[in-house]
């Protein structure tokens, strides 16, 4: 979810997922996947950046989570396991 605002000043918070398409047309206009269209305060460069931010920090998360977990710090020395084209050592 990202924190947007409407014209107006109200806040509300939006699924980046469902958004299909952003526009700046000058107001900045996401259209859903369902076709939901929504008037944001923000410019384009804002909602791209705070998507980035949100996916980049859920990914960071996961990481964080994956690497603490007790079995993460017991496994055997020297295997190593591929994600996505990144390497770690088990």
């Amino acid at each position: 979810m990202i924190c947007l605002h409407h014209l107006d000043g109200s806040p509300f918070a939006l699924n980046a997922d469902l958004i299909e398409r952003a526009e700046a047309t000058p107001d900045t206009v996401l259209t859903l996947v369902d076709g939901t269209k929504y008037l944001v305060a923000e410019s384009l460069d804002e909602v791209t950046t705070r998507i980035l931010e949100t996916k980049a920090s859920v990914i960071a998360l996961a990481e964080l989570i994956r690497f603490d977990r007790p079995e993460r710090r017991h496994a055997a020395p020297g295997k190593r396991r591929t994600f996505g084209g990144l390497t770690d050592r088990a």
